[in-house]
């Protein structure tokens, strides 16, 4: 008996580690058919440059410059939009999850570039955590897989601390490697900035109202969206 009940507290404290500070996959609330809201989040910021690489600059750069384009092309079409950062700042995890979730029938989506080792590795990649979300993420990276020389890397489930703690649907995209040559360059460019913000914008559009009811801008967003070119 005292060691089934060892067994047995053992259990408890596991499980209670496990799931201390997370949100439980039962309350995250699907609201992927309703969102009004939609929390931008640009990774790293401040302190934190994420990756830096000769090719692509740093991360915290190029994820601003994206987030702005996405929420500019969001608030045109019609929604909320909560931006984690809007300057280079650094914005703890935990924060950049509080943000969402004080939020009311929204949607997370962080932006974030992706970095190797292997310089010849590339490609798109979209995460998420919570069941509410795969369908978000399939569309977003379905949508990217639309751009030019895209290489499509899967859409995967993670335990990122910002899905993990999110109480509405969240996805983390990775926008390419800046760590290959040509995808790192192509971060630099604001036309590629702008148009990954733009098919990231549709996947949005197109899975709160349907399939082809998204309608791009018709000029881009450069004159509120360059505000991290200069710390490139």
């Amino acid at each position: 008996m005292p060691r089934l009940l060892s067994i047995l507290l053992l259990a408890a404290v596991a499980v209670f580690f496990t799931s201390c500070g997370t949100v439980s996959e039962t309350n995250v609330k699907d609201t992927t058919r309703t969102f009004t809201t939609v929390v931008v989040d640009a990774g790293h910021g401040g302190k934190d440059n994420g990756a830096f690489r000769r090719f692509g600059g740093a991360e915290k750069n190029a994820t601003l410059d994206v987030a702005t384009r996405l929420a500019s092309k969001l608030r045109e079409s019609q929604f909320h939009v909560v931006m984690t950062r809007s300057s280079d700042v650094f914005i703890p995890l935990d924060e950049r999850a509080a943000i969402s979730n004080r939020q009311k029938n929204a949607i997370f989506v962080s932006v974030h570039f992706n970095d190797s080792g292997r310089r010849g590795i590339r490609g798109f990649e979209t995460y998420y955590h919570s069941a509410a979300a795969r369908p978000l993420a399939y569309r977003i990276q379905q949508q990217l897989m639309t751009l030019p020389g895209a290489s499509n890397r899967g859409v995967k489930t993670a335990n990122f601390r910002v899905l993990r703690k999110a109480a509405y649907p969240a996805v983390l995209v990775e926008c390419g490697f800046l760590s290959n040559r040509t995808e790192g360059a192509a971060a630099r460019s604001a036309n590629r900035r702008d148009d990954l913000a733009d098919k990231i914008a549709e996947a949005i559009v197109d899975q709160r109202y349907g399939k082809g009811t998204y309608r791009a801008p018709a000029s881009t967003a450069d004159a509120a969206a360059t505000s991290s070119e200069h710390g490139n």
